[in-house]
């Protein structure tokens, strides 16, 4: 098993180690971002066509900051997304899903 290491080295570097268990990545077509007052939980789910369940395939739990610190990348990124590619197109209504009973709960 691999050893994920944050230890800071010279300067604001740091020594990432990415498994190649982790390297592989899970596909998820759905979050679900639900909050406390202290953290975000996002919860990313696999939906199947004609599969009434589905099932969570990784929770991330994130400070206020860290959270708003992804925002703020994930914009940075679709920006130089659409930049290179073009419009990410979004259909025209969101599906509906409910709370969690975490706290207002939110669809990406």
């Amino acid at each position: 098993m691999a050893e994920n290491k944050g230890n800071q080295n010279k300067g604001n570097q740091i020594d990432i180690e990415l498994s190649e268990e982790v390297a592989d990545g899970i596909y998820s077509n759905l979050a679900i971002i639900s909050h406390s007052n202290s953290e975000f939980v996002v919860d990313f789910i696999r939906l199947l066509p004609g599969v009434p369940k589905a099932k969570v395939k990784s929770r991330i739990l994130l400070s206020p900051q860290h959270a708003k610190r992804l925002q703020m990348a994930l914009t940075d990124n679709i920006n130089k997304f659409e930049a290179n590619f073009g419009e990410i197109k979004m259909q025209d209504s969101a599906p509906q899903f409910p709370p969690m009973n975490f706290g207002p709960a939110g669809e990406a």
